[in-house]
């Protein structure tokens, strides 16, 4: 159990630091007004237009930082506030998510891969905390570790999925800033351009903090399973 807290503490709390900041950051820039008066749901089609791409759908979805880009149904879904909002915020965000419909055109090979995995991860996660359960006490009483074994190769799964989401997350914001900057019709100032950038960044870190949770867990119930551990 040491090692686990040793592991986990830090990033629980660099966890819980880069949401705040995020968050923090996101309430700032949604207060500031962007100059050229664009809302979300124009930033993102005219980004889309500029690319090219006519065939994604933008559209308004319920919650609060809920936007994402499906690319099963070329969809880019922007939550209220982004879809309707006037900000340095709601204009980093869309075109974010914007960014990945590009990845899509130009056949980015990560959004590519992390796509596929999507309905494996997505029923590996949703049976994976009863499988590491039974297989703890499992291999707690009897020893035999067939069940723990299907519950890391599933947290590694994940683990890699999480890992694949990095470079995906990255590439979409380094599209979204640089469509940004070179288009003084949408941000037409620099320091508009260094508060997208600042937002982008911190959500980006959200990321990589979910990341190394995974990475965590893994080498603790991966330890369990190879006798590292004496529980």
């Amino acid at each position: 159990m040491g090692t686990y807290l040793f592991l986990i503490v830090p990033i629980l709390l660099i966890s819980m630091f880069v949401q705040w900041k995020f968050r923090n950051k996101f309430s700032k820039y949604t207060e500031m007004h962007l100059s050229s008066g664009f809302s979300g749901k124009e930033v993102a089609e005219k980004m889309l237009h500029d690319n090219g791409i006519y065939d994604v759908r933008v559209m308004s979805t319920d919650g609060q930082l809920s936007d994402h880009y499906n690319p099963e149904d070329k969809t880019v879904n922007l939550s209220t506030d982004v879809y309707h909002g006037r900000s340095v915020a709601a204009a980093a965000v869309a075109a974010h998510e914007c960014g990945h419909a590009v990845q899509q055109s130009k056949s980015y090979h990560w959004l590519q891969l992390r796509t596929n995995m999507v309905p494996v991860v997505s029923i590996s996660s949703t049976l994976l905390q009863w499988v590491l359960i039974i297989g703890v006490l499992l291999i707690g009483f009897t020893g035999n570790p067939v069940v723990l074994s299907i519950g890391v190769a599933g947290l590694a799964l994940l683990t890699l999925f999480s890992v694949i989401a990095l470079p995906v997350e990255f590439d979409a914001s380094r599209r979204a800033l640089i469509w940004l900057k070179n288009n003084n019709g949408v941000m037409h100032t620099a320091e508009e351009n260094k508060q997208a950038k600042d937002a982008l960044w911190w959500a980006a870190m959200t990321y990589v903090v979910a990341a190394l949770g995974s990475l965590a867990n893994l080498i603790y119930y991966a330890s369990m399973l190879f006798g590292r551990n004496k529980y």
